[in-house]
């Protein structure tokens, strides 16, 4: 008789103001599994060793964690993951129209209401009339696996007509199949010089000075302190999605953990101790095995995500890279972080470019904002998949221009909640 773990995932609020929330996962351990926990806490907009906002969908979170945590059963003593018997499947892709009057902050404001109702963003194309009209195409998915339904389309509409009010002229949501979604093969626009720029970390490390960087992290290993396992001690500059980025790049190289300590150093530093196992229930004893660790642990905690801003004639376009796991997840939130800066700004957005590249194909979605163009690759980024946002800014007749590196400052601390 199989029996199910019910208290796998124990949420414990704090009682007084400027405490911690108190988060217990407790179940069977498997490569990637602090990876996964950590992007759930970055999706609900949490940071570990902070206090959660007021608004936090605590019981949802529960869920949604649980949900991470391998389904097993006990029967004889034994224990086995059903993950491991079932592929996943690939989720349903839903396209989302919405025609409504054009206004500052308003590709934000629907972002916001699509990750509170916990539909993802996969693909967006924002055109603007000469009229003033906007038409929004979102390609998403949903995460309560319910989009199928009559009931879910109308509430996630109705949600939406809420933000748009009057503004709103139309709605609608259906299913797209998969030669929809599919990628075909189209050149890059991005030039090398845009790749050196961004992806060459030596490059990158030139110019830390004149650049919005994080400070290159102390990373040391030590063999002889366990018996069966390796020390990686690591101080770093704190952020948000800390934890979720150590653990992202462990879970690529297929690295599990045993144990870990997570400590604060004043307002900015932070100390990880982490007691590692290779796959094979080894430590990691090779000296090169350890220094490429070390190298992509630094090169991930020292550029999490990349940030340049580069002149389009007499606009300005914002690139915004994101490292993909090996899973095909990344980062969250990315895209609502992006558009809440740029309203903090009163930066019109006059077009969006959502990019995917994977190994050597490259992968683009064009969103020209008066081009209904749709531009679609596949390229290699140093071996990296990546997913790259893509926005053109309109720089406007009123004199209120923001300089360059103000928009690369308030993107960059609004990514990483840096005050």
């Amino acid at each position: 008789m199989g029996l199910l773990y019910d208290d796998a995932v124990i949420i414990r609020q704090s009682e007084k103001e400027g405490e911690p929330c108190v988060i217990t996962v407790n179940c069977p351990d498997k490569t990637g599994l602090g990876c996964d926990l950590c992007r759930i806490i970055l999706f609900f907009g949490l940071t570990v060793v902070r206090i959660g906002k007021p608004s936090t969908r605590w019981s949802l979170l529960k869920k949604r964690l649980m949900g991470a945590c391998p389904c097993f059963l006990l029967a004889c003593g034994i224990s086995y993951y059903r993950a491991e018997l079932q592929s996943p499947k690939p989720a349903d892709v839903f396209l989302l129209k919405f025609c409504c009057h054009d206004r500052l902050g308003l590709l934000h404001d629907v972002t916001k209401v699509l990750c509170e109702l916990e539909l993802t963003i996969e693909r967006v194309k924002v055109s603007t009339t000469p009229d003033g009209k906007v038409m929004d195409l979102f390609f998403i998915t949903d995460t309560r696996e319910l989009l199928h339904t009559k009931t879910r389309k109308e509430d996630t509409c109705d949600h939406l007509k809420a933000v748009l009010g009057d503004a709103t002229i139309s709605c609608d949501i259906e299913m797209v199949g998969p030669e929809t979604t599919s990628y075909s093969q189209e050149p890059s626009f991005i030039t090398d010089a845009i790749a050196e720029d961004m992806f060459n970390i030596e490059k990158l490390n030139e110019h830390q000075e004149d650049s919005i960087a994080f400070k290159c992290p102390s990373i040391t290993m030590d063999t002889l302190l366990s018996p069966s396992h390796t020390l990686v001690q690591i101080v770093c500059q704190d952020h948000k999605g800390l934890l979720y980025d150590v653990m992202r790049t462990l879970k690529d190289y297929n690295i599990q953990i045993s144990y870990g300590r997570f400590t604060t150093k004043g307002e900015t530093e932070c100390e990880l101790d982490l007691f590692i196992m290779q796959e094979d229930g080894k430590k990691i004893v090779d000296p090169s095995k350890q220094n490429s660790l070390r190298a992509r642990l630094e090169m991930e905690l020292s550029r999490p995500l990349r940030v340049a801003l580069i002149s389009r004639g007499p606009d300005t376009e914002l690139l915004v890279a994101n490292p993909i796991e090996l899973s095909g997840k990344g980062r969250p939130l990315v895209f609502y972080d992006i558009t809440l800066a740029l309203k903090m700004l009163n930066r019109p957005i006059f077009s969006v470019l959502l990019v995917y590249a994977f190994f050597s194909k490259l992968v683009v979605l064009s969103l020209l904002a008066n081009i209904l163009q749709a531009e679609i690759g596949r390229y290699d980024i140093g071996d990296r998949e990546w997913e790259v946002y893509r926005v053109l800014l309109d720089e406007g007749d009123d004199g209120s221009s923001v300089s360059k590196k103000e928009i690369e400052e308030t993107v960059w601390k609004m990514l990483m909640s840096w005050e």
